[in-house]
């Protein structure tokens, strides 16, 4: 089924908004956690985020799908566990790589019923990118 862009555009400014609330607040989640580091709270997130399309592959319910969820799935959680000992700088590239993951998603509709989760999941990821980068090059965040 082939949707008018001019229709699209309004149904995904909800989902859009949204996630980019929810990317700010995850920016701040470290405050929540003082007892962690903000590498390893962001981390833990981001392998959080990258789970969340394995349980969208297995409703989708194709094996490729599903394989190729769980290796993209263990491909960030590798890149987090790595960022814990190593650099913030780390979880900022997986979070736009997940974003970049999520524009593909939206665009090819690999996994099916998620109309409106992959540009909500990349608007969190980019908008919590962006503040942890900004955290980082201000010399708030290590």
């Amino acid at each position: 089924m082939t949707t008018h862009p001019a229709t699209t555009v309004p149904l995904l400014r909800t989902p859009v908004a949204w996630g980019a609330a929810l990317g700010a607040v995850q920016a701040a989640s470290p405050l929540v956690f003082p007892w962690l580091t903000a590498t390893t709270v962001y981390a833990l997130e981001l392998t959080a985020i990258a789970a969340i399309y394995v349980g969208f592959a297995v409703a989708d319910g194709r094996r490729r799908v599903i394989v190729v969820e769980v290796t993209v799935a263990l491909l960030f959680v590798v890149v987090a566990a790595v960022a814990v000992p190593a650099s913030l700088w780390l979880v900022v590239a997986g979070l736009v790589g997940h974003g970049l993951k999520d524009l593909w998603q939206h665009r090819t509709g690999f996994v099916a019923g998620t109309r409106w989760w992959p540009p909500f999941c990349a608007a969190v990821d980019f908008v919590s990118a962006g503040f942890v980068a900004l955290a980082l090059v201000a010399g708030i965040a290590a």
